[in-house]
């Protein structure tokens, strides 16, 4: 029975990612219902049903599944680490590195007609790089400053870089030619409408390279919340510990963000959506918190697509426009629980 129970935490929210991909694949232009996108799926539907889910619709609401869980997971992992329910990857600076890798390489590789002069394929790179640089700053400085308590001073020094981000992103907009800034501008809000088999894979790589490392350190995670001292009982080394977790914290958000965007706010709210249901770090926690994050971008990208047709909002502002008032809930309900 000790296995079971995770999986009888994870049903419900296994069977709403099921039916929303379902639903999700089933909306376009031309709508098709659910019967028909499982025939489409298994090879036993039109041969242009066929095509319009396997090709146009089904990357991206995979990548929407995949971005959601890598960002997720993040956000979970950074709470973890700072001991903060405030910390994700957007106030940290990770996402806006993201942003400043993508901007700059637009800003860099456009010439005086907004043409750009090298592949569009090497964007996701630069977003990877731009919040590997980003996330190791933030690490440095935090381990420089002997000062005070380590994780809050990795929330202090994200919120600085963060905001230094913000500003350069903006500065490139406006100073440079920018291939086509309108794109840019939409990838900073976040959205999955571009997407390709190629991000698909890129993203679930990503997320299996993860898992290893996750396996390895389930018995640090729950040790984090120990302080130093207790921790050097234990024989674990805080200091690598954090490291180690923050760099997958910063990995899973590169990649996810190198190919949807600047969706940030589902790593805010999907672990404490997920530790309602599930618990804290409970077996198959994570789990939860994947198919939550997963949950929220597949549905913010499906509201995007129907709410003002033919336009399609971006997923991002979907997020934050629902995620806002949610996480405002959450923090109400745990004051009051507190009280």
């Amino acid at each position: 029975m000790a296995g079971a129970f995770p999986l009888f935490r994870l049903l419900p929210v296994m069977l709403l990612v099921f039916a929303l991909t379902l639903a999700a694949t089933g909306i376009g232009s031309s709508f098709m219902p659910p019967e028909r996108v499982v025939a489409a799926l298994a090879g036993q539907g039109s041969r242009m049903d066929e095509v319009i889910v396997w090709t146009l619709r089904l990357p991206r609401v995979a990548l929407a599944i995949l971005a959601g869980a890598a960002l997720a997971l993040a956000g979970a992992l950074l709470q973890r680490v700072v001991r903060n329910p405030m910390a994700s990857p957007s106030v940290l600076g990770i996402t806006d590195g993201a942003a400043v890798g993508v901007v700059l390489f637009l800003w860099l590789f456009s010439d005086q007609a907004n043409n750009l002069t090298v592949s569009i394929h090497w964007q996701p790179m630069a977003a990877i790089a731009g919040a590997a640089v980003f996330g190791a700053l933030v690490i440095a400085l935090a381990s420089l400053d002997r000062a005070g308590s380590k994780p809050l001073k990795i929330i202090l020094y994200g919120i600085a870089l963060a905001a230094l981000a913000k500003a350069a992103v903006t500065l490139l907009i406006i100073l440079g030619p920018v291939y086509r800034a309108s794109q840019a501008l939409t990838w900073l809000t976040g959205s999955v409408g571009a997407a390709h088999w190629q991000d698909v894979l890129a993203v679930g790589l990503g997320l299996v390279a993860i898992i290893p490392v996750l396996l390895w350190q389930r018995l640090t995670l729950r040790q984090l919340v120990l302080d130093p001292q207790s921790a050097a009982v234990t024989g674990l080394s805080l200091d690598k510990a954090q490291f180690c977790l923050l760099a997958v914290a910063v990995f899973l958000t590169a990649i996810a963000t190198a190919h949807v965007g600047a969706i940030g706010f589902v790593g805010l709210v999907a672990p404490h959506v997920a530790r309602i249901f599930h618990g804290q770090f409970r077996s198959g926690y994570l789990v939860s918190v994947a198919l939550t994050g997963s949950f929220l971008v597949l549905a913010a990208d499906t509201l995007a697509r129907i709410i003002a047709p033919p336009l399609e909002l971006p997923a991002g502002a979907l997020t934050a426009l629902v995620g806002a008032p949610l996480f405002l809930y959450l923090l109400v309900k745990g004051r009051q629980s507190h009280a």
